[in-house]
């Protein structure tokens, strides 16, 4: 089940909503850096200060990257990025853009590459708060044993962003492998 959330907005915040091929998003920065994307459902524009709705520079290129990424033209988005958390939950969200396109990766082995393979649970938690989800690709991480597990969009839209990414051939490929 997807939870609307209303992030405080820093103080050069500014927001804006952009439609996708899976819903409307919502993305959250300042000309310096991203610090929020919002899946579709997970927020209400109208809880949003409508004099801070606007496209600084940061904003403005992750929603024309998130928008290539749907057309199929992007793999890897390059953007400015500062989510607020933990230094645990940093490293582990900057850790999930090293998961390739179209392919995914256990809570464990997530773990083990952020430094501690028995934090699987901790992983599994910071995954979960990821407060710029797609571009750090926190629907990328499933269960040991390949099932897909908790995403904050909810399980059908973790599959269909799983299913573009394996149905879109990587740019300058001729095929996709499975």
């Amino acid at each position: 089940m997807t939870v609307t959330v209303t992030p405080r907005l820093g103080t050069t915040d500014e927001w804006t909503v952009i439609a996708t091929p899976v819903g409307e998003m919502m993305v959250i920065g300042d000309d310096d850096a991203v610090h929020f994307v919002h899946l579709p459902g997970s927020f209400t524009p109208t809880g949003f200060d409508p004099d801070r709705a606007g496209t600084p520079a940061a904003v403005r290129a992750a929603a024309t990257q998130i928008h290539a990424y749907f057309s199929g033209d992007l793999i890897e988005f390059s953007l400015p990025l500062d989510p607020a958390g933990t230094e645990f939950q940093r490293r582990v969200w900057f850790a999930l853009g090293d998961i390739p396109y179209g392919t995914t990766e256990s809570y464990g082995e997530l773990a083990a590459r952020v430094g501690n393979p028995k934090a699987c649970r901790a992983v599994g938690l910071a995954n979960g708060r990821n407060p710029i989800p797609l571009v750090l690709p926190c629907h990328r991480v499933i269960g040991a044993n390949g099932s897909l597990t908790g995403y904050g969009g909810g399980l059908e839209l973790k599959k269909r962003l799983l299913d573009h990414e394996r149905a879109v051939p990587a740019p300058g490929s001729t095929s996709r492998a499975s």
